[in-house]
C-alpha cells in the first residue's frame, strides 16, 4: 500500500532562514530537510571539512609525500562501478599533478570478485611491480588481501567509505569516515570524496615541504566533475559536505570546464551540460560508466575519465553508450523472469524478498534487485550464479531496514550460510553455496520478520504540501532546479487536490493527464501507469518545464495519485 504524506518543518527555522533572504518556498523546503543555519547552504569551498578532521589522512600525506620523493611506483587498485572509476581516476589525475609515478588496475569483477583479494594483488605484481598499493572504493574488509600484499613487500594505502568489520586490515594507513576511531563530521563521503581528501591533505604536506606554495600548487578543484559525478552516483546521502563538493562539480559542468570524458558522456546521453543536474548525473552519466563495469571492463570508463583527447573520449563514450544499451535489454528480461518467479509473492505476510534465477547475470542483479524493491517495498536480494557451485547476490534495502547489519545477523545466527558479504545500509552484496540458497532465503526472512512492522512496510510518498498557484512557473522551476538535491535531501515533490479534465494512454504504458486547480488547467503525465482515473483526487507531483516546438510549458510529473 501507498500513501501520501506531508513532511512536517519548524515555522520557526523556516522564517529565519526566509529572513536569512531565502526564497519564501526554498526556506520551507530547506527546514523540512533539517537545515538549521544558512552555514549548511553555502557552496564555497572554503565551508568544506577541514582535511585534516578526517582520521588518519595527515599519516596518509606523510605516507605518500614521502613516497613521491622516494619515486616509488604507485598503483591503484579500483572498484568496478561509478564511484570507484571516478575515485580511480581522481587519484591518478591527482597524484600525477603532484609528481607521483603511478598506474591502476581494476579487476574483472566475474573473475576476482569485490575488494583487494589475494588473487588480485597476485595480479597486480605481476602486471604492474608496485612498491605500494593505494585502493580506492574498497579495501576495508581486504584482511587476506592486505596480508598478501604484507608478505611480498608490498605496502598499502586504504582509501574507503564502506562499513568496517570487528577487524580491520594490517595496512600501512586506512582512511575511511566510517571506521570507528574516526570523528569526521560527515560519514556519508563517498569514495571517490575519500580520494579527494587524501589529495587535499597530500597537497598540504608537499606546501609544507616546499615543494610547491601557494602559486606554484596543482589545482585540485579541476576534478570537481569527477568527485560530484561519483558522489551522486553511488546514492551516499548528500549532506552538507556532500551538497558542496556536487554543487562545485556541477558549477564547473554548467560552465564547461569539465574533463572531456564526462563532456562526451553528456553529448552521447543527449544531455546538456550548461543545465547539469543531479539528474543528470545520476540517471544518465552515471549508468554509462557502470554499465562497463557491469556487463564488460571499467578500464573502458576509467580511460574515458582518464583521456584529454576528445576524439578518444568521444569513441569510448559512444561504446558505453552501447554496453548501456545491452544493459536496458537485459536487464529488462531479468525483471520479466523476476515477475514471473514472484507471481505467487504475497505481500501480506513476506517481509523480504530473494530470488535466483539460472539464467541471469551477475552484474545486472543489482539494478533488478532495485526495480523489485520499488515495485514490492520490500528489502530484496537477487541471486545470479557465480560458478564453482556459489551464488552471487545483490540487495536493496528500505528506509529502516540497515541491509548489511541483516547479512552480519544471519552471518551470526548460522555462520555457514553466507561466503562472505559487504555493502552499505541500503544496498549490500554477498557470496553463498547454492545449495544453501533455501536456508539463506528463510534467514533473511526471519530477520525481516523480527526488525520490520506493518507500519515500516507502507510506502509513503514524502511531499511538501501544497504549492501556491504563483510558482507554477519557469521561473520557479528554475530556482529549483539550481539547487542540489538527491539521497537524504530529497527533490521537492508538491501535493494538492486537482480536478481530472481527462486522461489517455501513451504507448500502453503511461497516463497522459489533463488537471485543473482553482481554475487553472495543467498538462500532467504518470509514467508507467494506467489505472483508470476520474473525478478528484489528491496528487503527489514534481514540477517540470516541458519545451516542445520552441514552446515551454509547465508539466506535473505524477508520483502517486490518492
Amino acid at each position: 500500500m501507498t500513501r501520501i504524506a506531508v513532511r512536517s518543518y519548524s515555522f520557526r527555522q523556516s522564517e529565519m532562514l526566509r529572513q536569512s533572504g531565502l526564497h519564501p518556498v526554498l526556506a520551507r523546503l530547506y527546514a523540512a530537510r533539517g537545515v538549521e543555519s544558512e552555514h549548511e547552504l553555502k557552496r564555497e569551498l572554503s565551508a568544506l571539512i577541514a582535511p585534516h578532521d578526517l582520521h588518519n589522512n595527515l599519516a596518509a600525506a606523510n605516507f605518500l609525500a614521502d613516497a613521491i620523493a622516494q619515486k616509488q611506483r604507485l598503483v591503484i587498485v579500483a572498484d568496478y562501478d561509478c564511484d570507484g572509476a571516478t575515485a580511480c581516476a581522481v587519484g591518478l589525475r591527482g597524484l600525477r599533478m603532484m609528481g607521483a609515478e603511478v598506474d591502476y588496475i581494476v579487476p574483472n569483477r566475474f573473475e576476482y570478485g569485490y575488494g583487494l583479494t589475494p588473487e588480485i594483488v597476485a595480479l597486480t605484481i605481476k602486471e604492474k611491480s608496485p612498491d605500494i598499493i593505494v585502493t580506492v572504493d574498497n579495501g576495508i574488509a581486504s584482511i587476506e588481501g592486505v596480508a598478501a600484499a604484507n608478505a611480498n613487500g608490498v605496502k598499502v594505502l586504504i582509501t574507503d567509505h564502506h562499513l568496517p568489520a570487528e577487524s580491520l586490515p594490517m595496512a600501512s594507513v586506512i582512511v575511511n569516515p566510517n571506521q570507528s576511531a574516526c570523528t569526521f563530521p560527515s560519514k556519508n563521503l563517498a569514495g571517490v570524496g575519500v580520494m579527494f581528501y587524501v589529495l587535499l591533505a597530500l597537497r598540504a604536506e608537499l606546501r609544507r615541504r616546499g615543494v610547491f606554495d601557494q602559486s606554484t600548487q596543482p589545482k585540485l578543484d579541476t576534478l570537481l566533475d569527477l568527485v560530484a559525478l561519483g558522489t551522486v552516483a553511488d546514492v551516499v546521502k548528500l549532506d552538507a559536505n556532500n551538497r558542496i563538493l556536487v554543487a562545485q562539480g556541477l558549477q564547473r559542468m554548467r560552465a564547461g570546464r569539465m574533463n572531456a570524458g564526462i563532456a562526451a558522456l553528456f553529448r552521447v546521453a543527449g544531455r546538456e551540460p550548461r543545465n547539469a543536474s543531479p539528474f543528470d548525473l545520476g540517471f544518465a552519466i552515471g549508468p554509462r560508466l557502470n554499465a562497463a563495469g557491469r556487463l564488460a571492463d571499467m578500464a573502458l570508463g576509467i580511460e574515458c575519465l582518464t583521456t584529454d583527447d576528445e576524439g578518444r573520449a568521444w569513441q569510448i563514450a559512444q561504446e558505453l553508450n552501447h554496453i548501456n544499451a545491452s544493459r536496458k535489454e537485459i536487464e529488462r528480461d531479468m525483471q520479466d523472469a523476476a515477475l514471473l518467479h514472484l507471481d505467487d509473492f504475497k505481500s501480506t505476510t513476506s517481509h523480504t524478498i530473494t530470488v535466483f534465477d539460472p539464467d541471469w547475470h551477475q552484474g545486472v542483479i543489482g539494478i533488478v534487485a532495485s526495480r523489485l524493491k520499488d515495485k514490492f517495498y520490500r528489502p530484496t536480494i537477487t541471486f545470479a550464479p557465480g560458478g564453482d557451485g556459489l551464488m552471487k547476490g545483490s540487495g536493496r534495502s528500505i528506509p529502516g531496514f540497515h541491509l548489511r547489519d541483516a547479512l552480519d545477523l544471519v552471518s551470526k545466527h548460522a555462520p555457514t550460510l553466507i561466503q562472505k558479504f559487504g555493502g552499505h545500509a541500503m544496498a549490500a552484496g554477498l557470496t553463498i553455496h547454492a545449495d544453501n540458497f533455501s536456508a539463506f532465503q528463510a534467514a533473511f526472512e526471519e530477520v525481516g520478520k523480527e526488525w520490520l512492522n506493518k507500519e515500516q512496510l507502507e510506502r509513503i510518498i514524502e511531499t511538501d504540501g501544497a504549492l501556491e498557484t504563483a510558482y507554477f512557473t519557469t521561473d520557479f522551476i528554475d530556482l529549483m532546479d539550481s539547487q542540489v538535491w538527491g539521497q537524504g535531501f530529497a527533490p521537492p515533490v508538491f501535493c494538492d487536490e486537482f480536478k481530472i479534465v481527462s486522461q489517455r494512454i501513451l504507448k500502453e504504458r503511461h497516463s497522459k493527464l489533463v488537471l485543473e486547480k482553482a481554475g487553472e488547467r495543467y498538462d500532467a503525465i504518470w509514467f508507467g501507469h494506467t489505472d483508470s482515473l476520474a473525478g478528484s483526487a489528491k496528487v503527489a507531483f514534481r514540477l517540470d518545464a516541458n519545451e516542445f516546438k520552441g514552446v515551454t510549458k509547465i508539466q506535473l510529473l505524477v508520483e502517486h495519485i490518492e
